[in-house]
């Protein structure tokens, strides 16, 4: 049960879905760079893809109602600015935090999601439905729901250590009609064996600024979904499979996130399967101090299936 502020939020995203919205979100480099060409809002795109300030005629009364509603709008002058923010993913409308993601509690969304849901949709070719699925760090809950409408699973459970991030999830999955339950808490320290499929796309860089959706500890930013995976392969039901999407970064052209995880799985237990998604992300990052050892920060995908 949505409460009444959430509520109007879900129904902000029934009405931009009622008229077609879309928006695939960027970098925020890209959007800085957009953004730094542009004034003020011309249309629904602009406030709720663009994060562009805004006049009330541009949103109409009944948008600026929900936001008011929800109290996710600031007043900046004569105009307004949403707090939040609209990605899309086909026909489904995800919500998450406004541009610039600099809260320490920010809700991101960007091509990461887009590549994330690519590599689950891939994976789940031909399967079929499950008993319970976990998106472990779900941030707006892409993953779990998108997930959730290719393998009908019977119970969905969202966990995340921002409450932020689990609102807006509840939000998402209300809009996409996916019934779940939200756990704060990292990992699946909060889940009960067994699982039979989880998903997973941790924080995977080194942020100074110790964001929750971008910071993944030691190992170069890889420490996180490290232990995230571990802690997972412990929980699984046999034939159980978690599916990681993360990154890591490549030193003297070793990938140390794979070494780790094959050092701690048993091998007769568990099979992994893992690939570079993308060979070089986030490359701005090499200029920061702590990178200076790192080649590239590859994108990868890991199945960890337990055999017994």
């Amino acid at each position: 049960m949505l409460s009444s502020q959430d509520g109007s939020l879900c129904d902000l995203l029934g009405e931009l879905a009622a008229g077609g919205y879309r928006f695939v979100t960027p970098t925020p480099e890209t959007h800085r760079r957009v953004v730094s060409q542009r004034g003020t809002a011309t249309d629904i795109r602009d406030i709720f893809g663009w994060s562009l300030p805004f006049a009330p005629q541009t949103a109409g009364p009944r948008i600026l109602r929900l936001l008011e509603a929800a109290e996710m709008v600031i007043s900046e002058g004569d105009n307004f600015r949403s707090a939040v923010r609209v990605s899309s993913v086909g026909d489904a409308l995800f919500l998450h935090s406004a541009y610039p993601t600099t809260q320490v509690d920010s809700v991101f969304f960007g091509p990461d999601s887009y590549r994330f849901v690519d590599f689950l949709r891939a994976e789940f070719a031909g399967s079929t439905a499950v008993g319970n699925l976990v998106d472990i760090g779900t941030g707006s809950g892409v993953g779990g729901i998108m997930a959730a409408m290719q393998v009908q699973p019977a119970k969905v459970t969202l966990t995340d250590i921002n409450p932020l991030a689990l609102r807006f999830a509840r939000i998402n999955a209300v809009h996409s009609k996916i019934e779940v339950a939200t756990v704060e808490g990292s990992g699946v320290e909060a889940i009960a064996a067994p699982i039979e499929l989880a998903v997973s796309n941790p924080p995977y860089l080194m942020d100074s600024a110790g964001r929750s959706y971008r910071d993944g500890g030691g190992m170069y930013g890889a420490a996180l979904s490290l232990d995230w995976a571990l802690a997972a392969a412990a929980k699984l039901a046999p034939g159980g499979r978690l599916l990681l999407y993360t990154a890591s970064a490549i030193v003297k052209g070793q990938d140390n996130l794979h070494a780790a995880l094959v050092d701690g799985l048993d091998e007769g237990r568990f099979r992994l399967r893992y690939r570079e998604l993308d060979p070089d992300v986030f490359g701005e990052q090499l200029e920061e101090p702590h990178y200076r050892d790192v080649e590239r920060i590859a994108v990868v995908g890991a199945v960890l299936e337990r055999l017994e």
